[in-house]
């Protein structure tokens, strides 16, 4: 138990949190895509519901954490001569989730009907209940992140739990004000729903290969390329806030000259 309150168990800890909300922003920028179609008096719950659920899932993964790595290479199904085990039918089966719902949402945005169309066919088909049953299947594939994170950076349970509780109640506060920036900007949301089709490409790949898709560092590169453009895309709104109109020269009129010159 003292091993806990040691110095090296609170480097361990701030840093699991800490990796746990950088990894954890893909997961809060499609819960707020989401949360978006909610009608607002139910966000903050839809919010609380996500919250409560990704912590129970994370600590359930975590205290399962040595039968989750037990079944770490047995394969469950044979695909075109490969292998996949829990985990990877896990991995493919949400990221090819997360590519259909993205696109669909991309295809809505763009060519989507109205809005009033929209608001009436949230009415029937249930927009809450809909809205968090995508949130709960998504976020159950991040859990394996999540929990595969944490068995790699800290040795002790109740460290791997404390941080992941942090890091949930951390995008719980912030994932409000992502959702309200991002629908704020058009752009923005663009590039989240184009990062969230990477992300689910990426997921697809780690749970076909693990291996090579570790080899290849592709999250490195996707989160990398979403930085760039979401600084890229800040630098421009800067740029447009301060934009003045341009300076007009007192140049003679075409019309008049021509007339002079006759």
């Amino acid at each position: 138990m003292n091993q806990l309150f040691t110095s090296e168990a609170l480097i361990s800890l701030i840093t699991l949190a800490l990796l746990e909300i950088i990894l954890g922003i893909d997961n809060v920028i499609f819960v707020s895509i989401i949360m978006g179609r909610i009608e607002q008096q139910q966000r903050k719950k839809a919010r609380l519901y996500w919250m409560v659920f990704g912590i129970a899932t994370r600590i359930l993964l975590l205290m399962g954490l040595g039968w989750l790595l037990s079944q770490k290479g047995k394969a469950l199904i044979t695909i075109f001569g490969n292998g996949l085990d829990l985990a990877s039918l896990v991995m493919i089966g949400g990221g090819l989730f997360l590519l259909v719902k993205t696109v669909n949402e991309i295809h809505h945005k763009l060519e989507g009907d109205e809005e009033e169309k929209e608001a009436d066919a949230q009415k029937k088909s249930g927009g809450f209940a809909k809205a968090m049953t995508q949130i709960v299947l998504v976020d159950m594939v991040f859990s394996f992140d999540s929990v595969v994170t944490a068995s790699g950076i800290a040795q002790h349970l109740e460290i791997m739990i404390v941080a992941v509780v942090i890091a949930m109640i951390i995008m719980f506060f912030f994932s409000d004000a992502i959702a309200r920036f991002i629908h704020k900007h058009p752009t923005l949301k663009m590039l989240a729903l184009s990062f969230l089709v990477m992300v689910g490409l990426v997921l697809v790949v780690e749970g076909w290969d693990p291996e090579k898709a570790h080899e290849m560092h592709l999250k490195n590169y996707v989160y990398f390329a979403m930085a760039f453009s979401f600084i890229v895309e800040l630098v421009n709104m800067k740029a447009r806030k301060n934009a003045k109109k341009p300076v007009e020269l007192n140049e003679p009129d075409p019309e008049d000259v021509s007339e002079d010159l006759k």
